[in-house]
């Protein structure tokens, strides 16, 4: 179908613009931005007045829950509250039920995303087999199989001659490592982080050092062995510097955080509010403003939703028992502009953490509004105010510690390849 959008304000991260403009879109792609093309008929017009339109957002953390897992969450829901959210790409981490560490299901998930026309889904594969941190799993398969890069999920790897024989197999085929800073002992049993909330609360509490022991292990492996490192979820100010010192000194490292981090820390745990109980858990106020300044500084290269939904009956339970996440597709872009707006951060700047750069990790070209492009632009009125609530979410997991809260910036239309996917 050919689209017109009229009214709007174009905004392009990458040569960190925006500018009033039309945008024509025909067969799927941007064919014009300004002036229509010669003879262009639009088949639908939508007035993107008092709005921003954008690249479609890009996650570089979203669980789905399938296969294994759809009492949690499914397919159809997860990626309706993703366009819902703007995103039009995600990736899936492999700690599924059974994990993606064979083709066959890799294949299936890709599959059944394609049905669904929503957003674009990228499978990460399991590093080791069933994510047991003892075998390494099939990588040239489950490359072929369509996985963007191989991960533990959640599952740290406490051998570390087998991490370091992941990393040099990943380095010799050219594979990315994507891995969470978390070392297996330090994090045992621990719910809440070390400091004065979680003695105060008698919380089992998780050091910092179960991050930065981790990261200086990941960071002197990859500098080893070549491999492509991409640190997932850094947590605390320590792991900032460490990254901030690794790029001084030349090594090419990515990094990403969840969005939850950026705006709570371990005082919004409050009396044992199991809607905080995430994974890594929120860190101190300096932990947290450090994270702030590195997204800002771009030390951290993308935010991502870390979008992991649980069920009701796994939080209504003591806090140390209730299971770690909380839903992020649908407050990823607003809590980004929230998080813009009140550390100055101008917005072109601001969206290139959610769109070009997880691209660029992604080994994709940056979304951009330009002619030509892909036709994946998510359409947000950044004035409008929506309060989060239970009824207005469309993930199956509805838990989410910003339930209540009121937070800028409603997604009107999201489109991927030139269809609307999400809008009146």
């Amino acid at each position: 179908m050919r689209i017109a959008i009229h009214g709007g304000r174009v905004v392009d991260p990458v040569e960190r613009v925006e500018r009033a403009a039309s945008v024509w879109i025909d067969g799927g792609r941007i064919v014009a931005v300004g002036e229509a093309p010669a003879g262009f008929v639009a088949g639908r017009t939508i007035d993107a007045s008092s709005c921003l339109v954008l690249p479609g957002l890009v996650d570089l953390n979203a669980r789905l829950r399938e296969p294994g897992l759809e009492h949690k969450a499914t397919l159809d829901s997860e990626l309706r509250a993703a366009v819902a959210g703007g995103i039009t790409r995600l990736a899936c981490p492999p700690d599924t039920d059974p994990p993606l560490d064979e083709p066959g299901l890799v294949e299936m998930l890709r599959q059944r995303a394609r049905a669904a026309r929503l957003a674009h889904v990228h499978p990460v594969g399991a590093l080791t087999m069933k994510l047991g941190g003892a075998m390494l799993a099939e990588m040239g398969e489950l490359a072929d199989a369509g996985c963007v890069a191989y991960s533990q999920g959640d599952v740290p790897i406490a051998d570390t001659q087998v991490l370091l024989r992941a990393m040099q197999y990943a380095a010799t085929f050219g594979h990315r490592v994507w891995l969470r800073p978390q070392d297996a002992h330090l994090v045992r049993g621990g719910v809440a982080h070390e400091g004065e909330i979680s003695t105060r609360l008698g919380l089992a509490a998780i050091p910092s050092c179960a991050e930065t022991v981790a990261l200086a292990t990941l960071l002197a492996l990859a500098r080893e062995t070549g491999a492509r490192l991409h640190v997932q979820r850094l947590s605390t100010a320590e792991g900032v510097a460490m990254i901030r010192e690794a790029r001084r000194n030349g090594m090419p490292v990515t990094c990403d955080v969840g969005v939850h981090h950026l705006h709570l820390c371990d005082v919004d745990i409050g009396w044992f509010d199991s809607q905080a109980r995430l994974d890594p858990p929120l860190r101190s106020t300096r932990d947290r403003a450090a994270l702030r300044a590195g997204l800002a500084d771009g030390t951290i290269d993308a935010v991502c939703s870390d979008h992991a939904p649980v069920d009701d009956d796994a939080k209504l339970v003591p806090f140390g028992e209730a299971d770690a996440g909380a839903t992020g597709l649908e407050l990823l872009l607003s809590l980004t502009l929230k998080w813009a707006a009140e550390d100055g951060v101008a917005l072109p700047v601001a969206l290139s953490r959610v769109t070009s750069a997880p691209a660029g990790v992604l080994g994709l070209p940056a979304p951009r509004p330009v002619a030509g492009s892909t036709a994946d632009l998510t359409i947000v009125a950044p004035r409008e105010y929506w309060v989060v609530r239970r009824g207005s979410l469309r993930s199956q997991g509805r838990n989410t510690p910003f339930l209540g809260h009121e937070l800028p910036g409603r997604v009107r239309w999201t489109l991927v390849d030139g269809e609307v996917v999400f809008g009146d």
